[in-house]
């Protein structure tokens, strides 16, 4: 007689969540990651954080020349210095927050493969790392703002608006970059170069205005363009074209925002997706 068991039917063992453990844990994780990452960063340096501030200060100087004196482009708006350095900070933490995500989780390869370790918290601790560099950043900012002589306005209680929507664009980016570099390498030098494209897509160097209304709507296709535009407004200069003004209405506006949403929906999805196979696949 035989009375070995008959084996049941084989189901799949799924990895780790993307929020595996739960959301207490997700954030407390989240946060430990990102202050841990924020501080070995300038552990030991001489000037600390400041070298956060190195790279787009050397770069609002090179472009500030070239764009008043050799191009003549920001030579006629009397806050142009201004703007650009705005502008510049701001894409600064979008850049970083999205360039230093592609290798992020490959790169914590024996983190990811401990069990029950949340997915999502490693590509938004670089993003929230480069909130950080962005929160003491606009502080030097503002205090140039105000240098230059730009009158502080209630509209300044709007910026966090802007703000908010740059990270979660730059999260959503950040968490979709990450997951696409576990199974194609490709992914971070197609990054590089539209990172790159975007920057000189958005107006960060030049005024809206330099750029004829037959373009106004091609370039605020970018979902960057309509926010840095709206900072401009509410930070820098009120008399400025609003996102709105420049498309010629709200309705010119829905095409960016259907990519913004559309980008952000996809992330989540593919995160979603393929967080439980990201062990399988390093």
């Amino acid at each position: 007689m035989n009375t070995e068991a008959t084996p049941g039917p084989l189901h799949e063992v799924r990895g780790p969540s993307a929020l595996g453990g739960g959301s207490r844990r997700f954030f407390d994780l989240l946060w430990l990651m990102s202050v841990t990452e924020f501080k070995r960063v300038y552990f030991g340096t001489v000037l600390g954080y400041i070298w956060s501030l190195v790279r787009p200060l050397m770069l609002f100087g090179v472009l500030l020349f070239v764009f008043t004196k050799v191009f003549k482009v920001g030579s006629d708006l009397p806050f142009y210095p201004v703007l650009l350095l705005t502008g510049i900070v701001l894409f600064t933490f979008f850049q970083e927050a999205t360039q230093n995500s592609v290798t992020s989780v490959v790169a914590q390869e024996g983190v990811v493969r401990k069990t029950q370790f949340p997915r999502l918290v490693i590509p938004l601790s670089v993003s929230l790392t480069a909130a950080f560099n962005l929160s003491l950043n606009l502080v030097v900012v503002f205090g140039f703002v105000l240098a230059w002589g730009v009158d502080p306005a209630w509209t300044w209680l709007l910026l966090p608006i802007p703000l908010a929507l740059i990270f979660i664009f730059a999260g959503a980016i950040s968490m979709a970059l990450s997951v696409l570099y576990v199974r194609f390498r490709d992914v971070l030098i197609i990054w590089t170069v539209a990172a790159q494209v975007l920057f000189y897509a958005t107006p960060i160097l030049y005024p809206i205005e330099a750029v004829p209304d037959t373009y106004h709507r091609l370039i605020f296709l970018n979902p960057l363009a309509p926010i840095f535009e709206q900072v401009r407004v509410w930070a820098i200069e009120p008399d400025a074209p609003t996102a709105v003004d420049v498309v010629g209405g709200a309705a010119g506006l829905l095409p960016a925002a259907a990519i913004y949403v559309g980008v952000c929906i996809f992330a989540v999805w593919i995160f979603n997706r393929d967080a439980p196979r990201i062990a399988e696949e390093l």
